[in-house]
């Protein structure tokens, strides 16, 4: 099979940071190549180097035997290099057709409305891609967004499609139509690189793989011929244990009560009359898919949004019109679902970011001023108690990877000892080094009879951690129901809205 993209000995480097080193990499044409890795280990900065984002300090770069040396993303576009990042460069207000052609609009000066939806027209019913020209990219699902950053890629004319982290933050159903349109490619003979955490993807999707640690590539398999387990080995360079060990406990008084809580946002209602208690020595997971209110949920429950109606008691006691602060001081715990926006100042070295919820009391403040060294030391203890690498804590959060960035919301959270901790999202877009250490953390809080509220979008961390599974849809909870005997197709079902049938 004929070679279509072959990378030898790229190096990066940054300040303190030696982000590639000696990399390699070949890619063929129609295949569908995965790079796995842990977050940091350097696959983000390669895909940047081959787009154009970052020059190389050293190395080569072949695109179907042309050597190359972008300065830009223009020229990687140029030479039919298209890349869809994990958080997509699209403009919301804007239609689908005009998000498309921007900046490579055919023609004439003015813009040829009827023109270019039929442009587009064309171009999804090539590749297979059901979607409307017309439709506002504010107004489409993660998934249909993502599908028109994939159809402006063709646009331009792309020979190789870079996927960043594709699946991150998808449905399990639009992750199964994604894996279709990537079939769809490879059968057209378009070679895919694709970036992922999630090994069970990688298995079902790749022809081959590509693992890196530590900035390095440290081997290229057939798919085929390996297994998850040894893929994750690979990845971390030690022996991981890729099922949750979960023993048995017996919950205690309740911690968290919501009763009948309605949150509205503008007109609509998101929670719809939602009842349910998290006790100590148990972790409650809410499953359902996104936009089902469950976000909505749990900022109600954090002080973030205002209820409409119902009750919120902590310990018993009412916190349903309680500030953020009084809500944190009291003993709740918050990782948000969004760590870049909502869980860290990105411009904030990570000392500041240990403290941001404490920083104004003893020992981190005195008479008003903050107090350098015991900063410093709290920081330096947190970043080697939860392995945050690098441990640079002058280092802007901004140039830590997803997973290291987490580790340090985890950190501060879990430091500040509170009787709940509300999870949201917490493994998204993490490695399997990274996702195994913070299971272990939520599991070792359920052991010291704290309450833990998992929110997630993954059935299988749900199915795997929780003690019993609250399952929402359409803001209103459709059953609660113990974690160790509920199927994926039960959930499945009622997710979608589908009440079970009562047994008896």
């Amino acid at each position: 099979m004929r070679t279509c993209l072959e990378v030898r000995d790229i190096t990066k480097s940054f300040p303190g940071i030696l982000a590639n080193d000696h990399v390699n990499l070949n890619v063929r044409e129609g295949e569908i190549h995965a790079i796995l890795g842990e977050n940091g280990a350097g696959k983000s900065t390669l895909m940047k180097v081959i787009y154009g984002l970052y020059k190389p300090d050293s190395g080569s770069i072949r695109l179907y035997d042309q050597e190359l040396n972008f300065t830009s993303p223009r020229q990687a576009i140029k030479a039919g290099i298209g890349m869809v990042h994990q958080h997509f460069m699209l403009i919301p207000a804007l239609t689908v057709a005009e998000n498309i052609v921007l900046g490579g609009e055919p023609g004439r000066i003015h813009y040829q409305r009827k023109e270019n939806v039929e442009i587009v027209c064309q171009l999804a019913k090539q590749y297979h891609m059901d979607i409307d020209p017309n439709a506002k990219v504010g107004d489409l699902t993660v998934g249909l967004q993502q599908r028109v950053e994939i159809l402006k890629v063709f646009y331009r004319k792309a020979k190789l499609l870079i996927l960043d982290e594709p699946t991150a933050m998808l449905t399990p159903q639009e992750v199964e139509e994604l894996i279709q349109v990537m079939e769809r490619l490879r059968s057209q003979g378009i070679p895919i690189v694709f970036i992922s955490h999630k090994l069970d993807e990688v298995k079902r999707i790749s022809d081959r793989v590509t693992v890196m640690r530590a900035g390095k590539t440290v081997n290229t398999v057939e798919t085929k011929s390996t297994t998850p387990q040894e893929l994750a080995n690979l990845m971390v360079g030690r022996e991981v244990v890729l099922h949750v060990s979960k023993p048995p406990q017996t919950p205690g008084e309740a911690v968290l009560e919501v009763e009948d809580l309605v949150v509205s946002s503008g007109r609509n209602e998101k929670v719809k009359g939602v009842s349910f208690q998290v006790q100590r020595g148990e972790i409650f997971g809410l499953a359902g898919i996104d936009g089902n209110g469950q976000f909505e949920l749990i900022e109600a429950i954090t002080g973030l949004m205002p209820c409409k109606r119902g009750k919120i008691r902590f310990l018993g006691n009412d916190i349903t019109s309680s500030t953020v602060r009084h809500r944190t001081k009291v003993g709740i715990g918050y990782i948000p679902q969004d760590r870049q926006l909502d869980g860290l100042v990105m411009d904030f070295e990570l000392k500041e970011n240990f403290v941001l919820r404490d920083f104004f009391k003893a020992p981190f403040a005195r008479v008003g001023q903050m107090k350098k060294k015991p900063i410093e030391d709290f920081a330096t203890r947190l970043s080697e108690a939860f392995d945050v690498r690098p441990r640079q804590i002058h280092a802007l959060a901004r140039n830590l990877s997803g997973g290291n960035q987490q580790k340090v919301i985890l950190a501060r959270e879990v430091s500040r000892d509170p009787e709940l901790l509300i999870a949201a999202q917490p493994t998204r877009g993490l490695d399997v080094g990274a996702i195994q250490f913070i299971h272990n953390k939520l599991l070792e809080l359920r052991a010291e009879g704290k309450a833990v509220l998992l929110v997630s979008l993954e059935l299988e961390e749900i199915m795997s951690l929780s003690d019993r599974i609250g399952v929402i849809h359409a803001g209103r909870l459709m059953a609660i129901l113990p974690g160790g005997q509920v199927t994926r197709e039960q959930l499945g079902l009622l997710m979608t809205g589908v009440e079970l049938e009562k047994e008896g």
